[in-house]
């Protein structure tokens, strides 16, 4: 059948199974967002206040289904708002399509108005990139463009569409999209199998690798069948039950003094979808040194990531599901009664708590612990960057698949906002919360009326500290307590900000409210804000140094 170009774009996201996509109008788009008004019985399109906040929103959105996040921009300054969220999602290996539009084709590279250079761009940040120049290309390209996001280590693409291709006329006839053939290295799964079944010690650590193949059920079984202790990274979070007696925390820069110990303890370190960034090994010769008598298996489906960061003694090279329940069936079942009594001691032991000397005051961990209390663990939290995410993979007890999204490679703040937009859209029949600080709240407060628009039962709890809380906390530490532009003395009234946008809004100021409120919030079938009042001298600890060993936390400021 002959369809203008639009009208293949859209019959291209349908055969991809997409119902739902977020983005903002604007010239050079103004073709796809005609026809999208033809298609509004078929895809459901969300409005968000900005760009960017539609690609954070498209972000989340994937994160919390599993599905491919669509985002929609014009040309110029449109596509350039959507970079930070690209670049969100590049870093954090989440699968998402960027649409952008661009000048006719006969006005590329005169500085039209409203022109840039958006693949030259998104080049580094993006898997692939593609500018369709003809008609007949635009089908494939779109094709291409969701499996290469979701091929192998998952990514976003950007496909940039002049406008005169959006209305010009093509044959289109519709595809099955091909599946995604899942490979693993079975010697090398072997020689990982023989590793593990001599091991004395093994000691689990798994990151975003384990959530983005679903491997949840494959992670849990292999810590039984081994009997090992598990640490998770930020991006791991919800690949394995937090509640869990295995569990021991995060490891590396704000992870826990048991899972540190455990590291340095261990004979075997079996690394599930983790590419040991610097946040985890803090110092890397350090890192080398403390893991120079134990041997190291690592299990990612990007061969770019073996041996790059650390030296590891085997890799193993595939999807992390399909890798792990191969593996599972060469192991031998395994009891390590000491070593894992000593695991149980020093989760009591040095289990996280913030202490005040004031009872009436309020403390992030009980607020978040006061949180899944009322939830049951089953709500969906996103997050802002900086002392709000800390304190939420510290306390909030994640248990089931896809419950957590944040931006932890490029830690991004103003992100998690859009992400909650997108995962109450994609999750409906979910409580979802995003856990912000007051400064990334500044960021992307737009987002409110996103929420009072599309009436979203949202919560907006914002730790409201006056200051940027993980900035001033090095201020503190390390530049002789100088806080340069850390304390940001604004007077806004979060309470007021949110009725005048049509949100229920609520203030946390003493310990007791902080039951009621979120009874509150959590029951409300709107959106609602909720202004946290807390100390700005409430820290995220345990704390290693940069450029430290994982070995010497900080447990405690003075």
């Amino acid at each position: 059948m002959i369809l203008n170009g639009s009208q293949i774009i859209l019959e291209c996201l349908l055969e991809q199974g997409v119902d739902t996509v977020f983005g903002y109008p604007g010239g050079a788009v103004l073709n796809i967002y005609d026809e999208l008004y033809r298609y509004s019985d078929k895809i459901t399109h969300i409005l968000t206040a900005h760009e960017q906040g539609a690609a954070h929103a498209a972000d989340g959105y994937s994160r919390t289904t599993g599905k491919t996040g669509v985002v929609i921009a014009t040309s110029g300054p449109g596509a350039t708002n959507l970079v930070t969220g690209i670049a969100t999602a590049y870093m954090d290996s989440i699968p998402l399509v960027a649409i952008t539009g661009n000048v006719a084709t006969s006005l590329l590279g005169l500085d039209s108005f409203q022109e840039v250079d958006i693949t030259g761009i998104t080049m580094p940040i993006t898997k692939h990139n593609f500018i369709v120049k003809d008609i007949s290309q635009l089908a494939d390209a779109l094709r291409k463009a969701f499996f290469i996001a979701n091929d192998s280590r998952k990514g976003p693409v950007l496909i940039d569409i002049p406008k005169d291709i959006t209305a010009a006329t093509y044959e289109y006839e519709p595809v099955t999209p091909p599946s995604h053939q899942l490979f693993t290295d079975d010697h090398d799964l072997q020689i990982a199998a023989d590793i593990i079944n001599r091991s004395e010690r093994p000691f689990i650590y798994a990151g975003g690798g384990a959530v983005s193949s679903g491997a949840y059920q494959e992670l849990a079984k292999l810590a039984e069948i081994i009997d090992a202790p598990v640490s998770l990274t930020l991006m791991g979070q919800c690949a394995f039950d937090n509640t869990s007696p295995r569990y021991t925390g995060m490891l590396g820069m704000h992870g826990t003094k048991t899972s540190s110990l455990a590291a340095v303890e261990c004979d075997v370190m079996i690394v599930i979808g983790s590419r040991f960034s610097d946040r985890v090994t803090c110092s890397t010769s350090s890192f080398a040194q403390l893991m120079q008598n134990k041997k190291i298996i690592q299990f990612e489906i990007d061969p770019a990531e073996f041996n790059k960061n650390v030296s590891v003694h085997c890799t193993v090279n595939g999807d992390i599901k399909l890798s792990l329940q191969k593996l599972i069936s060469l192991i031998k079942p395994q009891k390590h009664p000491e070593w894992m009594n000593k695991i149980y001691d020093r989760n009591k032991k040095y289990s996280l708590k913030q202490i005040s000397d004031d009872p009436t005051d309020v403390l992030p961990q009980y607020v978040i612990e006061t949180l899944h209390f009322l939830t049951g663990g089953k709500a969906i939290i996103t997050t802002e960057v900086g002392q709000n995410q800390m304190w939420a993979a510290e306390f909030y007890k994640f248990k089931y698949p896809r419950t957590f999204a944040s931006s932890g490679g490029l830690g991004t703040m103003g992100y998690g906002l859009g992400a909650a937009i997108g995962s109450k859209v994609g999750n409906p029949d979910v409580p979802v919360i995003n856990i912000a600080g007051d400064g990334s709240f500044y960021m992307n407060m737009n987002e409110l009326t996103t929420l009072a628009k599309y009436n979203l039962h949202v919560i907006e709890l914002i730790f409201n500290n006056s200051v940027l809380g993980m900035v001033r906390q090095w201020q503190k530490l390390f530049y002789g307590g100088r806080f340069s532009q850390t304390n940001l003395e604004k007077d806004t009234d979060f309470e007021l900000l949110g009725k005048a946008l049509g949100i229920k809004a609520y203030t946390i100021r003493q310990k007791d409210d902080v039951l009621p409120v979120l009874t509150k919030a959590l029951s409300a079938n709107t959106p609602v804000l909720i202004n946290c009042i807390i100390d700005k001298d409430i820290n995220v600890l345990p704390m290693v140094p940069a450029g430290a060993s994982i070995a010497e936390p900080i447990l405690e400021i003075k």
